[in-house]
């Protein structure tokens, strides 16, 4: 069974500076926001929205840069 946070998106709290440190995430899930360690194999700035793709025990996820689609600027071209 696939945890319910993989697949989620949400925003850094805290950045990641590379591997192997660990920054802060805050993801919408069950009609509010929690909290979790995050993770990712290189930089990432607080305040950048990620993709939850892998969740450890202790409340730590593995992160990756989420780039929202903007659908306006779509629609343009």
């Amino acid at each position: 069974m696939t945890d319910p946070i993989v697949g989620l998106t949400g925003t850094l709290t805290s950045p990641i500076r590379g591997a192997g440190t660990l920054g802060e995430v805050l993801v919408a899930i069950r009609g509010g926001t929690e909290l979790y360690l995050a993770q990712a194999v290189e930089p990432i700035s607080a305040g950048s929205a990620v993709l939850v793709i892998a969740v450890h025990p202790g409340r730590v996820v593995d992160v990756v840069p989420w780039i929202p689609l903007d659908t306006e600027s779509a629609e343009e071209i």
